[in-house]
C-alpha cells in the first residue's frame, strides 16, 4: 500500500513531509519522493530504496517552499527505479498516486494521438500528462479536476500540483483512502489519520468518487456527480503509537475496504496490463513439466488454496493436491520426485505450516512460498517467495490478506497454463482483463455497505446458518462460514451444495438462513435446484449473484444482493466481498470483539 502526503502550510514543507512518510512506512514501498514549489517550477527529490536514500539526496539539494506533496510506492507498472518513482511531473504539473488507472492504456493513446508520450512506465504518468494537456487547452484547474474525475477509471487516490498555484492542492479518491487534514492556516492530505496526526486532529474522509480543491483557507469538496459536498469534520485519536482505523470502527471495517487498493498492488507487482506478460520470480522447475502441485496452508489461507486447486487444475491441467498443514507430515503423503509444494500463509510463521514445508523438503519437493511477510520462517525456507502486497493486517480474522492471496494464485495459474499451453491466449486474456477491473468492481460494492445491515441484523439472531457453493463458489462459502464462526460465534457451517441431500439437508427448519454464493457460471442450474429444495423446507434463502442470476432465482429468495458480471475464474475472489461483509455486521450487531474474537490468535505458533 503506497502512501500519500500532501501539505500547503506557512513555513518549509519538505522535512515534514519526509517524516510524515516515515509515519507510513508501515504501508511497505521501494521507492519514495518529495516535490515542492517555492516560485517556480516545481522541484523533485526522488530515491530507490528506503526513505533514508531520499533524506540524503534533500540533504545535498535541499528542497524550499511552503506547499509540497510526497509518496512511497509499491512498484506496479513499472521497476522500482528512480525514474518510476513518485511524484510524476507533466508540464506544470507534479501527481502522487496510489492504486491502480485501470484505462491507462486508452488515455496514453489519446495522448499518443496529439503527440504526447510518457518518459516513465507508469500508470500515473499518464494522469498527469492528461491533466496537463486539459490545461494547455485552457480548462481552469478546477474545470479540469472534475473531466479527470469524469475519465479516469480504476482504484485510486490521487494528488495533485500546478506549477504557479502555490495555494492549491488537488485530490480525488475512488476505492482507495484519502484524508484532509484542517490546520491554522494550514492543510494537509494524506493516505490515513496517522500521517496527518503530527499537524491536527481536525480531520474529514473523502468518500467514494470524491475530488476536492485544498487551500490554506479550507477545503472545497465535490462528489462524483460534481455537487459541492460538505464532508464531517472528526477529532481523530491517531497519535502514531498505533496503525490507525482511520474512519472506521474496526481494523476489519478498514481493512475490507483497503482491498481494492491492497489487489491492485498485488497485481500489478506481476502483471504488466500494457502487453499482458506476468513477471514471476525465478523458479527453479519448469511448469510446463511439473508433475504434481501440492497446496498446503491453515485456515483461511487454505481455502485460497481450494480455490487456486480449481485455477491450477481447469487453466494448466497440473495435478493439484490440496492439504491441511495440520494434517500433512501424518498421513505420509506421495510426494512425485520434480515436484512443487506450495504453502500459503499470511503471516509467514504458522509452525503446522512451517513444519508441513519442512517435511516435503526432506521429500524432494521444490518449496514455493505465498505470505505477506516476505522476512518471515517460511519464506526464508523456500525456495521461491511470492509475495502479497496486503499490508498489515491488524483483526485476527482475514480479510485482505485472503483476496490477495487469491491475486496473486490467479495470476500465478495463469502464468503456468502459458507456459503448458494448456488454455488459449483469448481465455487467458480475458481472465486477466477481468482481474485488472475486479479492484474498481469491489470498489463499487463497497459504496452502498448499508444495504447489508438489515440481513445482519436477523442473521445475528439465530443460531444456525449453512453455506452453499458450487465448483469455485464451495470454497467461499466454507471462507463465509468461518467468518461468522470466528466474528459472531454463531454455528455455520460451509457445504458443497451437491452434498445438500447426502446430509446437511437434515439441518434444514424452517426460518434456517442459507446463503448461498451463486454467480452465473457452468454450475448455476445446480445451484438453483438446491435452492429450491431449501425453499421447499422453509429455509430463508440469501442470494449473492448477479443481475442475471437474480433474474432467475430471485423469487426464492428472502433476501437478495446483486454483484457485478465479471468472468468465471474470477468470481470467487469478488464473491469473497459480501461474505465479509455479511459476517462483519453480523457480527458488530452482536457486539462481539471484532478485531479479537475470543480464544484465536492472529498467527498460530504452536501445532
Amino acid at each position: 500500500m503506497c502512501g500519500i502526503i500532501g501539505m500547503i502550510a506557512n513555513r518549509p514543507v519538505a522535512g515534514h513531509i519526509v517524516d510524515a512518510l516515515k509515519r507510513l512506512e508501515y504501508r511497505g514501498y521501494d521507492s519514495a519522493g518529495v516535490a515542492t514549489l517555492d516560485g517556480g517550477p516545481a522541484e523533485r527529490r526522488r530515491a530507490e530504496g528506503k526513505l533514508f536514500n531520499l533524506e540524503k539526496g534533500i540533504d545535498e539539494s535541499p528542497l524550499g517552499g511552503a506547499i509540497g506533496i510526497g509518496h512511497t510506492r509499491w512498484a506496479t507498472h513499472g521497476a522500482p527505479t528512480a525514474n518510476n518513482a513518485h511524484p510524476h511531473r507533466a508540464g506544470r504539473v507534479s501527481i502522487v498516486h496510489n492504486g491502480i488507472i485501470e484505462n491507462f492504456q486508452e488515455l496514453a493513446a489519446e495522448l499518443a494521438a496529439s503527440g504526447i508520450v510518457p518518459e516513465s512506465e507508469t500508470d500515473t504518468e499518464i494522469v498527469a500528462l492528461f491533466f496537463n494537456k486539459l490545461l494547455e487547452d485552457g480548462l481552469a484547474p478546477e474545470a479540469a479536476m472534475e473531466k479527470v474525475a469524469e475519465r479516469v477509471t480504476g482504484a485510486y487516490a490521487l494528488v495533485l500540483m500546478i506549477d504557479g498555484e502555490e495555494d492549491l492542492l488537488l485530490c480525488a479518491r475512488r476505492a482507495s483512502p484519502l484524508a484532509i487534514g484542517y490546520g491554522e492556516g494550514e492543510m494537509f492530505i494524506g493516505s490515513d489519520a496517522l500521517a496527518l496526526a503530527p499537524f491536527t486532529r481536525k480531520i474529514s474522509y473523502l468518500e467514494d468518487g470524491d475530488w476536492a480543491l485544498i487551500r490554506r483557507s479550507g477545503a472545497e469538496i465535490r462528489d462524483e456527480t460534481g455537487a459541492k459536498v460538505e464532508r464531517p469534520i472528526k477529532l481523530t485519536e491517531a497519535t502514531g503509537a498505533l496503525i490507525g482505523k482511520g474512519n472506521y470502527r474496526h481494523f476489519m471495517e478498514k481493512e475490507i475496504h483497503e482491498q481494492p487498493e491492497v489487489m491492485g498492488y498485488t497485481l500489478f507487482h506481476y502483471y504488466r496490463s500494457a502487453d499482458r506478460s506476468i513477471a514471476l520470480p525465478d523458479l527453479p522447475f519448469d511448469p510446463a513439466s511439473l508433475p504434481k502441485l501440492t497446496i498446503v496452508a491453515a485456515g483461511t489461507s487454505f481455502y485460497a488454496g481450494m480455490v487456486a486447486k480449481y485455477w491450477f487444475e481447469t487453466l494448466a491441467r497440473i495435478p493439484v493436491e490440496i492439504d491441511i498443514a495440520s494434517e500433512f507430515r501424518y498421513r505420509n503423503p506421495v510426494m512425485p520426485e520434480g515436484g512443487a509444494a506450495l504453502f500459503i500463509s499470511q503471516s509467514g510463521e504458522s509452525l503446522d505450516t512451517l513444519m508441513a514445508l519442512r517435511h516435503a523438503r526432506d521429500g524432494g519437493q521444490h518449496i514455493v512460498a505465498l505470505v505477506n511477510q516476505p522476512e518471515s520462517t517460511i519464506a526464508r525456507e523456500s525456495d521461491v517467495v511470492l509475495e502479497t502486497l496486503a499490508g498489515p493486517e491488524i483483526c485476527v480474522a482475514s480479510t485482505k490478506a485472503f483476496t490477495t492471496q487469491l491475486v496473486a494464485l490467479l495470476t500465478l495459474a495463469v502464468d503456468f497454463a502459458r507456459r503448458r499451453g494448456s488454455a488459449s491466449k483469448e481465455q487467458l486474456d480475458a481472465v486477466m482483463d477481468s482481474l485488472v477491473h475486479l479492484p474498481a468492481q469491489i470498489g463499487e460494492v463497497l459504496k452502498e455497505t448499508e444495504k447489508w445491515l438489515p440481513v445482519s441484523h436477523e442473521l445475528s439472531k439465530v443460531r444456525d446458518v449453512l453455506y452453499l457453493g458450487r465448483g469455485l463458489s464451495y470454497p467461499i462459502a466454507m471462507e463465509g462460514a468461518l467468518k461468522l464462526k470466528e466474528l459472531s460465534y454463531i454455528h455455520a457451517e460451509g457445504y458443497a451444495a451437491g452434498e445438500m441431500k447426502h446430509g446437511p439437508i437434515a439441518l434444514l427448519e424452517e426460518g434456517v438462513p442459507v446463503i448461498m454464493v451463486a454467480p452465473m457460471d457452468p454450475w448455476f442450474e445446480k445451484v438453483a435446484s438446491n435452492a429450491m429444495e431449501v425453499r421447499a423446507r422453509g429455509g430463508r434463502v440469501i442470494l449473492l449473484s448477479d443481475r442475471s442470476g437474480i433474474n432467475r432465482l430471485g423469487d426464492l429468495a428472502t433476501w437478495s444482493f446483486e454483484l457485478p458480471e465479471c468472468d468465471p475464474m474470477v468470481a470467487p475472489i469478488l464473491y469473497t466481498i459480501p461474505v465479509q461483509l455479511l459476517s462483519y455486521f453480523t457480527a458488530a450487531e452482536k457486539g462481539t470483539d471484532v478485531d479479537q474474537p475470543r480464544n484465536l490468535a492472529k498467527s498460530v505458533t504452536v501445532e
